[in-house]
């Protein structure tokens, strides 16, 4: 009887989570609403918690290009193409078209995105930057392109975080706790483009999943342009990118009937897994990780 009952809960969870083949009404304002609600909240949330703090000034623009070596804009074009991606399934699964997933859906990480750009540039401690700009529009183009080219998605981006020791000496910046070094430590990100092999050779004998991955990182920076870095206690440090090879796996290739489990397979398909990798950087030459994240 536990099985049943166990066996019926899955089952009708699956059912809710099988996209429609028609549009789906209910579902699609559902979701429009849904999306609406979110993301006013968030803009209102980050707007009273983190920009109320600090006085206004006329909307200006910054050049913060040379900052953080580029990486945070590519965890701009990161979560653009993901908030795009989430709201075109969300619409998919409502049985909207393509059209209309891709205007309204892929475009939501974009408008999000620029939309906190408006709030950076009415603060007087920061301003709105170009550079993020274009990083949220590539990475809306990245994943409307794809669509449009494939209908499908070949060219995934992804993340790994590994912690690293410098956060220690600048807390407030970079996180006082791993949760937080995730989010602000850019010295242990890395950002990959992950394609996926048999894609672009249908018909091989090259497993579905099967991933290449090429990744970029940076460490060394206790600051985001590396001046002042003397106000700080601070081991004499070099500012360096590095470039990774791995292995990936697209777990949405993975064949499956249940939808719970795609729906899964999508959230988590954001992040690279642990795999033996080929590191190079400027001072140290390649170098090979038996697992590196």
């Amino acid at each position: 009887m536990l099985w049943f009952h166990i066996s019926f809960g899955q089952n009708g969870l699956d059912g809710f989570l099988t996209p429609s083949d028609t549009l789906n009404t209910s579902r699609r304002n559902a979701v429009i609403i849904t999306e609406a609600i979110v993301t006013s909240g968030a803009l209102v949330g980050l707007n009273q918690l983190w920009y109320a703090d600090y006085p206004k000034s006329k909307f200006h623009f910054i050049n913060d290009n040379d900052e953080w070596l580029q990486m945070d804009k590519i965890g701009h074009m990161y979560s653009s193409y993901h908030l795009g991606r989430l709201g075109a399934e969300m619409l998919a699964w409502s049985g909207t078209t393509q059209k209309e997933r891709l205007i309204y859906g892929a475009g939501i990480g974009f408008a999000f995105l620029t939309a906190v750009e408006v709030l950076d540039g009415f603060s007087s401690e920061w301003g709105a930057s170009s550079g993020d700009i274009i990083a949220n529009a590539s990475g809306t183009a990245l994943y409307v392109s794809q669509e449009l080219l494939w209908n499908e998605q070949r060219i995934t981006p992804k993340f790994s975080f590994h912690s690293a020791q410098y956060a220690q000496y600048r807390p407030n910046v970079l996180g006082s706790s791993v949760s937080e070094q995730i989010l602000k430590d850019y010295n242990g990100q890395t950002y990959w483009l992950s394609a996926n092999l048999y894609s672009f050779s249908k018909g091989s004998k090259i497993p579905k999943w099967l991933n290449l991955a090429i990744g970029y990182g940076a460490d060394g920076m206790i600051t985001g342009n590396g001046e002042n870095s003397g106000l700080f206690l601070t081991p004499k440090t070099e500012r360096r990118r590095r470039f990774y090879l791995s292995f990936d796996v697209d777990l949405t290739k993975i064949q499956t009937k249940s939808h719970f489990l795609k729906t899964i397979f999508s959230v988590l398909n954001t992040l690279k897994i642990p795999a033996p990798t080929i590191e190079y950087s400027h001072r140290e030459g390649f170098r090979g990780q038996i697992l590196y994240f």
